[in-house]
């Protein structure tokens, strides 16, 4: 055999053993990374999670809402148990999630429940900031090999689109995240154009009563009442300043009198049902004229609590609340049924969709 033979046959021989080293190299490093993905939490840090998520919590209900909306099969456990009432408008095979509570107003969670649900992913609500950075830090500590992902707090209707598709990317709900987006931008862009079209004097007096007795309340600066803002009512209470943005100031009735605003809008069934039989709210302008409006309750309040995703169907609600003649092309009872059929997964016939509007106090004639 000649030096040129040998050579051919020492050069194929190599390239043989490259092949293989570099086939088992692949191999392995596919087998170590067939389950996991790096992503990029909206705080820059990167986690790996598993590569398809089955089962998420939320360590509050801002994050818990959107992700019952879009992947509802995947949530694992809720911040706080449904009520009867809410439950009415919740599938059988979502009624029976754990609760395990949470870090929001009441923190009461507990990191040994969230771990016990065994949960692929647990998402944090957050803010951009250093604090939140090191609570996330914290939370992932405590929580030790279940992944934690930050998400930008969605309490604001105009920013909260990005927090929706994220989760939605991360869950692989993507079309479902789209869809409440641009639900959300339609109504988000028609109260915009027609509230600033009102002038200082056509603009209504409203005041969100809190509490089973109403004397609780939230000035425009805290997003408690930014609905009311939103589509351009006076906030009888931004008088009284900033106040405490997470439980609301008190207030005495006689101030509301002074107040005497057009528009009463409450979250609260107790006040709403007792409110025109209280002679000392009698003498108010919205109750003499009943315009007094219970946000509609189920599975999520439309107006409030918790500031979320849930108030994407509160805004068009509150437009016709307050203007029910600038909303007049707004149709509440499809409105109602295309949101609950694509995020509540509730299929409504038109006589419930209205019949959850009339017990708002919304007159027929202006569904």
């Amino acid at each position: 055999m000649d030096k040129k033979t040998k050579y051919i046959i020492l050069i194929f021989v190599i390239l043989i053993v490259a092949g293989v080293a570099i086939h088992i190299f692949m191999s392995q490093n596919a087998i170590e990374n067939s389950g996991n993905k790096t992503v990029t939490d909206m705080l820059n840090r990167s986690v790996r999670v598993p590569s398809t998520i089955d089962s998420v919590i939320a360590t509050s209900p801002t994050m818990t809402t959107i992700i019952y909306m879009i992947a509802p099969e995947k949530l694992k456990a809720v911040n706080f148990e449904w009520n009867e009432d809410e439950l009415k408008y919740v599938p059988k095979e979502y009624q029976n999630y754990s609760v395990v509570g949470g870090w929001y107003g009441t923190n009461d969670g507990n990191y040994e429940e969230f771990i016990s649900q065994k949960p692929d992913l647990i998402i944090e609500s957050s803010a951009e900031g250093d604090n939140d950075l090191s609570t996330v830090q914290e939370r992932q500590e405590k929580f030790g090999n279940i992944p934690v992902l930050a998400v930008t707090d969605s309490s604001d209707l105009d920013k909260m689109g990005d927090s929706i598709l994220f989760i939605g990317e991360v869950l692989g709900s993507k079309e479902k995240a789209q869809e409440l987006v641009d639900f959300n931008n339609k109504y988000v862009n028609d109260v915009k154009s027609k509230s600033s079209k009102l002038s200082d004097k056509d603009k209504k007096t409203v005041y969100y009563a809190e509490g089973d007795d109403g004397l609780k309340t939230n000035p425009s600066s805290s997003s408690h009442a930014e609905l009311i803002k939103r589509v351009g009512g006076k906030n009888v209470a931004d008088s009284l300043g900033q106040g405490n943005k997470t439980m609301g100031v008190q207030v005495s009735v006689e101030q509301v009198i002074s107040w005497d605003p057009e528009v009463i809008i409450t979250t609260s069934p107790e006040f709403y049902h007792s409110v025109y039989n209280n002679s000392n709210w009698a003498s108010i302008k919205a109750v003499k004229n009943h315009q007094v409006y219970l946000s509609p309750q189920s599975p999520f309040k439309w107006f409030d609590r918790p500031i979320a995703a849930n108030r994407i169907i509160g805004l068009p609600w509150t437009a016709k609340v307050i203007y029910p003649e600038q909303y007049k092309d707004i149709d509440m009872v499809k409105t109602t049924k295309e949101f609950y059929s694509k995020f509540y997964h509730v299929e409504l016939s038109d006589d419930e969709a209205r019949q959850i509007l009339i017990d708002s106090g919304l007159k027929e004639s202006n569904l």
